[in-house]
């Protein structure tokens, strides 16, 4: 096994996870700590990257800028989202059934929406950093996976601090473990709760930006990441930033090995088998309780 080889890999599967702890951040928030099952958490985020693609084609703006840009347009989406999920479903109790075929039929029509406004063919964008790679001894560091890595790292990192050192941050933890204590506090779970489901889509703005940093996309892509966005979320702990970012990097490591050394064929299974041993020996996840 060469050595060099193997360095590249374990370091492009660190790149790759934090890549996935973007798409998987938001899902920690809405599923993790809401209970929300939002299977179309994907395609808010290829949203993000037509967002992020129209911006850098019309008027040549950085991608990822851009995302942060609509970052608030992404939270008012989420807000309204919210509030229609609460008054038709989750308000008379129907949010298991009813509450998951609603978020299919977003998944629906933010797909097919996309496919009739731009076609099916791929879309990239410019930047930069796409394309050049810094190389630090036998490691290279291609740019388009390490400026995705760096503004997932910051995006984590800024929500746990939001999580941990604001007031608002601190109802999101508590609502997710007593909603009823919470109202005896005079807070209102279902704002807090929106306010939450909110951010779990605002996430999706920048997701969206690295996403199509990294690769070109085309509308029906979001589906090639509903099942591993869970699986991280459930891997890591339900609900936990860190345990997020841990079980990402973890399934990126196992993932670049694989194809580098075995083929791409055999990455999605290798990886998925080992989430499922994982969840075998510790099933709360990494990070749970």
């Amino acid at each position: 096994m060469s050595l060099d080889l193997l360095g590249n890999a374990v370091v492009s599967g660190l790149l790759l996870g934090g890549f996935y702890a973007a798409v998987t951040i938001g899902v920690s928030i809405s599923f993790g700590m809401l209970d929300i099952v939002n299977i179309a958490h994907p395609a808010f985020i290829i949203l993000g990257s037509y967002i992020a693609y129209i911006a850098n084609t019309t008027w040549g703006v950085d991608p990822i800028l851009a995302a942060v840009i609509v970052l608030p347009a992404f939270y008012a989406l989420g807000a309204a989202v919210y509030q229609v999920y609460y008054v038709a479903f989750e308000r008379r109790g129907d949010e298991a059934l009813r509450g998951l075929a609603f978020f299919f039929g977003l998944l629906f029509i933010t797909e097919v929406t996309l496919v009739l406004v731009f076609g099916v063919d791929y879309r990239l964008v410019e930047a930069p950093y796409i394309g050049p790679s810094l190389h630090l001894g036998i490691v290279d560091l291609p740019l388009r996976l390490l400026v995705p890595c760096l503004v997932a790292l910051a995006m984590v990192g800024g929500l746990q601090l939001f999580m941990s050192h604001t007031f608002l941050g601190r109802a999101i933890l508590a609502v997710a473990q007593d909603p009823l204590a919470l109202r005896l506090m005079a807070a209102d779970p279902t704002r807090i709760k929106r306010i939450a489901f909110a951010l779990s889509i605002a996430t999706t703005s920048l997701a969206g930006a690295v996403l199509i940093v990294i690769q070109p996309v085309e509308p029906s892509i979001g589906r090639d990441y509903i099942g591993r966005v869970f699986a991280i979320c459930v891997l890591g702990g339900m609900g936990s930033f860190a345990g997020t970012l841990v079980a990402a990097m973890a399934l990126g490591i196992v993932e670049s090995l694989t194809s580098t050394f075995y083929g791409p064929s055999w990455s999605p299974a290798v990886a998925f088998g080992f989430l499922l041993v994982t969840l075998a020996v510790r099933p709360a996840g990494i990070f749970g309780r």
